[in-house]
């Protein structure tokens, strides 16, 4: 008997521009349960198959539409950077895309019957798209989408020497943070220039610990991923790759932000040199879809001693000013500074509300206290504070 899928096999196998969708595990298992002519295999190929889309989801149509919509392949980079495409491209896009389309029109109760034994069979559903129509949509849309794995992700880390995504970013929202609205309204104007193209700063938030730098940060990525914002952290040691970063992420269509955090130097290090030739924007660095966050909870980013001031140089002012320069040369500082006693109180209030924890005279007294054991009033406090009583679960009990 014929196979009624055999069709389907060969459009698997023919899969040029989107041959990592094709090779990969679902429509693999696929292809070796519908290609298989021996009646008595197919049960395991079969669960073979659903057990891998389940590992992405319980619906093949939607499954394949997020992998086709998401890959990275040189259609979609060259559409991205406005290039001309060369008509075989655009034959083979328009071919494979037909293809997912049919794909995703498979009935699973017929494949089910095909197989045999149906009353053991795991059930999964397909629900049918015109992927030339939405592909179209999301390649009209690419500068706030993006591909590969911008597309699937909002923050990102550096890994040797390879961009890879955080699997478990901070969701923090700005509608979470509160106080500070001026300076992080200051994050926030900036970012939206880059989001508009418009020439965006560097920008350099400093202050004491623990009022809410990197989650202003943080929380604005988030804000402005939906149009099209992602970030990268980098640390202090690898300074030296942002070069090299910024100029892989040049031609993608989604802007970026390159996130420093807690950045401090002692003066002597070479990490100095680099991140001062970044900021005065050699045109090795420049890009117009890229800028650079840093935190700091020092105003100058040097740790500075007295043996520094003294030091050996014949022109050591010069070398100090040097030092204590760097802040200088970004574009925006932004100076978070320990929060007054209202301002204090008004995030612990908040915070202890959204967690149902009554906001009175004694909560104060007892926010109050905490802060004089940790050593003054910050956000962090606040929010370590108000974590304390939730795990107590009654203020009664809490013994300072």
């Amino acid at each position: 008997m014929t196979c009624p899928f055999c069709r389907l096999v060969g459009m698997i196998d023919s899969a040029v521009v989107f041959r990592s969708v094709a090779r990969g595990e679902v429509l693999s298992k696929l292809r070796a349960l519908l290609s298989c002519s021996v009646p008595e295999q197919r049960t395991m190929l079969y669960s073979d198959f659903v057990a891998a889309l389940f590992e992405h989801g319980y619906d093949l149509g939607k499954h394949l539409l997020d992998a086709v919509c998401e890959d990275e392949n040189r259609y979609i980079v060259m559409r991205s950077k406005l290039s001309e495409i060369p008509g075989s491209l655009e034959f083979c896009v328009k071919n494979e895309l037909q293809s997912f389309s049919e794909l995703s029109r498979i009935s699973p109760d017929k494949l089910r019957e095909w197989v045999g034994e149906e009353e053991f069979l795991p059930r999964f559903a397909s629900t049918a798209f015109d992927f030339s129509l939405e592909y179209e949509k999301r390649v009209s849309n690419i500068s706030k989408t993006g591909y590969g794995i911008y597309a699937r992700h909002v923050m990102f880390r550096i890994d040797g020497e390879k961009i890879v995504p955080v699997h478990s970013p901070d969701t923090v929202s700005v509608n979470d943070l509160i106080g500070y609205e001026t300076e992080r309204g200051k994050v926030i104007s900036n970012t939206e220039a880059l989001v508009e193209g418009l020439p965006a700063a560097n920008v350099l938030l400093c202050g004491d610990a623990g009022t809410g730098k990197s989650s202003t940060v943080k929380a604005v990525a988030n804000m402005f991923a939906s149009r099209g914002v992602r970030l990268v952290e980098v640390r202090k040691d690898q300074l030296w790759e942002i070069p090299q970063i910024m100029e892989s992420l040049r031609d993608n269509p989604l802007r970026f932000i390159i996130f420093i955090d807690d950045l401090t130097f002692s003066g002597k290090e070479d990490d100095f040199g680099a991140l001062k030739a970044i900021l005065e924007g050699s045109a090795s660095v420049r890009s117009s879809n890229a800028v650079i966050y840093a935190t700091s909870n020092r105003r100058h980013l040097v740790r500075e001693t007295f043996s520094d001031r003294q030091g050996d140089e014949v022109h050591i002012n010069d070398t100090m000013q040097e030092m204590l320069s760097l802040s200088e040369r970004f574009g925006l500082t932004v100076t978070y500074s320990k929060p007054g006693k209202e301002l204090y109180l008004r995030i612990v209030r908040s915070l202890a509300e959204s967690k149902g924890i009554i906001a009175d005279a004694q909560l104060d007294i007892d926010a109050e206290a905490f802060a004089l054991r940790k050593g003054g009033r910050s956000a962090r406090a606040a929010e370590q504070f108000v974590d304390s009583l939730v795990s107590v679960g009654n203020r009664e009990e809490y013994k300072w």
